[in-house]
């Protein structure tokens, strides 16, 4: 069989057209929450692969100062970030660390495309919500990741009238009992509201509210926290076992894509009420300058042509929407893909800013 040989020349010419290598690294990094020793291993393994993959598709002349390169970067970190993770893009011409606030699974690309808009397809996907269990006496909050509830708060039938500043006695004597109970439960709830917000702030998560017809009803109507109820379910669970509480949820979260998609959606429009949303491409790229950019929502696949003038030409930037995403995600904001129109009011994009 004749075997077709190049020359020396034709190689260095396909070497010239060839594009150059570039390197995409991303990586749970939390140098303050994790030992040195930990996040050091997953560096050096970062760098092995990124070495391996770049050494088996490019000549040494090209590969080793790339690799140089990415060593360097790699090197000089921040370690007293409290960030979450980091994405770093590496080329011969390009050199870019985003830290970012939301949890992120590892990935590593040499040279297949890869821009900011995909790190949003590396966070982590599991299933996390907030359950909120009412009566009208007792409360129950938990966390979930899907499997398994971690009890965060309880407050037990004995503390509600510390809650109400109220004694038994006092509570019996009153003339109308109806009228009572009723103020009793309202108050009640709002202090079991205050402390759903308190525990939102550091779970920024969707909540289910479980509680009779008459308990769930009152809740509703006094919440402060609507933009971040999943759902009302009219059922008194005050006393099932943790396993019990999950399977009746269970069909609630089967679609667990479309529960985040309008928990993000509820998020908007009470940020427009409250007069903290930007939406529309002019206004979404003003505002996300600003330090107070919380969650970004964009239509999947929508594209905005073209790139800010501020923004250097790099790979992983190929228009407005990149630009605005690294940003967001710079600023400590997160991200949120929402199925095609669903943004078509606002304009295809929204930026809800922290209150």
């Amino acid at each position: 069989m004749h075997v077709k040989t190049i020359t020396q020349e034709q190689e260095q010419v396909v070497e010239r057209v060839k594009p150059l290598p570039s390197v995409s690294i991303v990586l749970p990094f939390e140098p303050k929450m994790t030992p040195k020793s930990q996040w050091e291993r997953i560096l050096k393994g970062a760098l092995e692969k990124a070495e391996k993959e770049l050494m088996a598709r490019y000549a040494s002349s090209m590969a080793i100062p790339l690799i140089t390169k990415l060593q360097g970067v790699l090197n000089n970190l921040n370690t007293a970030t409290h960030k979450k993770s980091i994405a770093i893009f590496v080329s011969p011409v390009t050199e870019k660390i985003v830290y970012m606030d939301v949890p992120v699974e590892e990935k590593i690309v040499v040279d297949a495309p890869f821009r900011i808009r995909d790190l949003v397809n590396c966070r982590k996907k599991g299933v996390e919500y907030l359950v909120l269990l009412l009566s009208a006496r007792q409360s129950k909050m938990f966390k979930s990741d899907g499997a398994r509830l971690q009890l965060i708060k309880s407050n037990a039938p004995q503390n509600v009238y510390a809650y109400l500043n109220e004694v038994p006695e006092r509570v019996a004597n009153f003339s109308d009992p109806s009228g009572r109970r009723e103020t009793m439960l309202d108050k009640f709830l709002q202090h079991m509201d205050a402390g759903l917000s308190i525990v939102l702030k550091a779970y920024p998560l969707p909540v289910f509210v479980l509680g009779d017809s008459r308990v769930a009803g009152h809740f509703s109507k006094i919440t402060h926290n609507e933009k971040s109820i999943a759902g009302y379910i009219h059922k008194d669970k005050m006393e099932a076992t943790e396993q019990e509480i999950l399977e009746y949820l269970e069909p609630y979260i089967v679609n667990w894509q479309e529960v985040k998609q309008q928990n993000a959606l509820r998020q908007v429009k009470q940020a427009l009420h409250d007069g903290k949303l930007a939406y529309g491409m002019e206004d979404v790229r003003k505002k996300a300058a600003y330090k107070n950019s919380r969650l970004l929502l964009v239509e999947k696949d929508y594209i905005y042509p073209g790139l800010p003038e501020s923004a250097s030409p790099a790979y992983y930037l190929k228009d407005v929407v990149d630009c605005i995403m690294q940003k967001v995600l710079e600023n400590g904001g997160d991200v949120e893909w929402v199925d095609k129109d669903r943004l078509k009011e606002y304009g295809h994009i929204a930026l809800v800013q922290h209150y």
